[in-house]
């Protein structure tokens, strides 16, 4: 089990002069509890190259380092899981790849989707788009808070949103289910990335503990 209340992706802001690395040292300063890497458009050195130095941030922090999509990145720096999407490799061959012991995540939009994934050995499930989000050109069409209802409704495992989270609906995601959020441009593109990351985590765990109190 891993605490996935704050799941950050990094990704980079060339008009604010951000890199990978920025977002994930960051993240971890604000309180993140896991960080994910995506990247898609540099070449395989330079990938391992910021891989490399993720997971030397993320491993003196003690929080969970995990890899979009790239098994063999995440085999070559000891990352502790993948995140696979739709058109990735199952989560089934990941984890055989892998080792049991790893993390796989996935992504899912339909509960279709989710009780596959679930089937198929998934850890976690990542759930969205949410709601519109201008962090990723192939995200497809927001699903809302109502499918993210009915996915917690199929599955066990647990589910992270993702998708235009920010302060203002992270209580509509809670609500629906989301055991976590997944942000990328509500940290990223914020004038503070640190201090966005703390208001989130400090919303979603209040969110948490209002839940607790009432069961």
């Amino acid at each position: 089990m891993i605490n996935l209340d704050l799941y950050l992706i990094t990704t980079e802001v060339p008009q604010m002069g951000r890199s990978h690395i920025d977002v994930a040292r960051a993240g971890i300063a604000g309180g993140a509890s896991v960080i994910q890497f995506r990247e898609k458009g540099k070449d395989n050195q330079t990938i391992y190259e910021i891989a490399c130095k993720i997971r030397e941030l993320t491993r003196k922090a003690g929080i969970p380092f995990i890899v979009n999509d790239r098994v063999d990145i995440a085999l070559a720096v000891d990352a502790d899981g993948v995140h696979v999407g739709q058109k990735d490799m199952p989560a089934a061959a990941v984890s055989s790849l892998i080792g049991k012991v790893k993390i796989v995540g996935a992504s899912v939009s339909s509960i279709e989707e989710a009780v596959r994934a679930e089937r198929e050995g998934a850890s976690y499930l990542g759930v969205g788009p949410i709601f519109p989000t201008p962090s990723k050109s192939d995200a497809g069409e927001p699903i809302g808070c109502e499918m993210l209802a009915q996915i917690r409704k199929s599955v066990s495992i647990p589910l992270v949103a993702i998708g235009g989270i920010n302060l203002n609906n992270v209580e509509d995601v809670f609500k629906a289910g989301a055991d976590g959020i997944a942000v990328i441009s509500a940290v990223a593109c914020a004038p503070d990335m640190e201090q966005a990351v703390k208001e989130l985590l400090k919303k979603f765990k209040e969110l948490k503990c209002s839940k607790n109190r009432k069961e």
